[in-house]
């Protein structure tokens, strides 16, 4: 009962917030009562906490088997970017900033395992793509890693980026066209353009 309360509470806070989302909505809609949720998380804070770390295995989980196909760095990119978005479905802005607002230690936590993340497989992906004459040789792995992350992490700024200006699969595809270009050769942005022509 653990595991079901934790991934339906999951599915609930993406979709609709985290702050929004009462330990009265989970047990209503698993049809249980608000009890059972107790006997397994004491509060909600440690329900959120739980499924901010559920959210982010799987979605790790999911990156790692992309990166383990093998494919050229370019095609790997646009992948894990299909894979998040399918994973988190139509997941706004507003759900992070809920989380930062209201949940702020998780938040920053969160942000902390994003970045450990994000900045190993990035420059994974920037070395491999050297390699490959697929970016530059000249690029600058370690600064390129950390701008790509401190970047992705502002899209998510509603302040910065309203919901009413672009939905989140335009920012992930329009940030993705940008980090690749700024970076590849000519035989990337051969890759990219046939790439963006399929999306």
């Amino acid at each position: 009962m653990k595991n079901e309360i934790l991934e339906k509470a999951s599915d609930m806070f993406m979709n609709l917030g985290f702050k929004s989302v009462t330990m009265d909505d989970i047990a209503s809609e698993m049809g249980i009562s608000k009890k059972t949720i107790y006997e397994h998380y004491a509060t909600k804070v440690e329900l959120v906490k739980a499924a901010t770390i559920f959210i982010f295995d799987k979605i790790s989980s999911g990156i790692d088997q992309i990166c383990a196909m093998g494919k050229n760095p370019i095609e790997e990119l646009f992948d894990i970017k299909d894979y998040v978005q399918h994973t988190i479905k139509e997941e706004n802005s507003s759900t992070i900033f809920q989380l930062q607002k209201y949940y702020p230690k998780i938040h920053d936590c969160l942000k902390s395992m994003q970045f450990e993340k994000m900045d190993t497989c990035v420059i994974d992906n920037l070395n491999r793509g050297k390699e490959a004459g697929l970016f530059r040789q000249e690029i600058d792995v370690e600064f390129i890693g950390r701008i790509y992350y401190t970047s992705a992490m502002s899209t998510m700024d509603i302040e910065l980026f309203p919901e009413k200006m672009y939905t989140r699969k335009e920012l992930d595809e329009k940030l993705l066209e940008y980090h690749v270009r700024g970076i590849a050769t000519p035989k990337g942005i051969e890759i990219l353009e046939k790439l963006l022509i399929n999306q």
